[in-house]
């Protein structure tokens, strides 16, 4: 009876989901970020490479976006706001999209810069393989990278979709304490917004 009922435990613990993190099931709060390299991206209407090791900056914030998510759009503003604040502190934020939709292809992405006046560095990658890296699940999904590009924080921006009602800033307290050299309180949260839909 006793070797029954540890076999039904070691199958429970089977069937239990795999996380790295509280939240991802691929990376982990201090894992050495996945590497970003040559995807083509746009930065004030201007064609450029994303390459994640080119970027001088001492922090930086990879956003997972798509265009043609409500949510996304809810946050533009606050994701625009953001990147102003803390360009001269030595952050750069760098949005990725991996979504397969015509509107948010690179075409699709000068567009949506240009009508929300977005300041950003934002970039694609067809192949998905960079959002699968990251362990991407939502629009809009943040990564904050400290200097030796380690992951410090993911999850959401902050706790309300309706910027009048957010009482805890999640992003900028953990951008925050890395710039000071802290340690980042909370770390992780549970990413919210449109799923991502991988190519199978």
């Amino acid at each position: 009876m006793r070797k029954f009922a540890l076999s039904l435990a070691v199958l429970a613990l089977v069937a239990l989901p795999v996380f790295a993190g509280k939240y991802n099931r691929v990376i982990s709060v201090g894992d050495k970020a996945p590497d970003i390299s040559g995807i083509p991206a746009v930065e004030n209407g201007v064609d450029k490479s994303l390459t994640l090791s080119d970027i001088k900056e001492d922090v930086v914030v990879v956003v997972f976006l798509a265009n043609h998510c409500p949510v996304v759009g809810q946050y533009e503003d606050r994701v625009i706001d953001f990147t102003k604040d803390y360009k001269e502190k030595g952050v750069k934020v760098v949005g990725i999209a991996v979504s397969q939709q015509e509107g948010d292809k690179i075409p699709g992405i000068k567009s949506y810069m240009s009508e929300h006046k977005s300041n950003y560095l934002y970039g694609y990658d067809e192949s998905q393989a960079i959002g699968k890296a990251y362990g991407a699940t939502n629009t809009p999904q943040f990564f904050v990278l400290d200097k030796e590009r380690k992951i410090r924080y993911t999850g959401a921006m902050d706790d309300n979709g309706r910027e009048d009602k957010v009482t805890k800033t999640y992003l900028r307290d953990a951008v925050d304490a890395v710039l000071k050299g802290e340690t980042v309180a909370v770390d992780e949260t549970q990413p919210k917004g449109c799923g991502v839909s991988y190519k199978k």
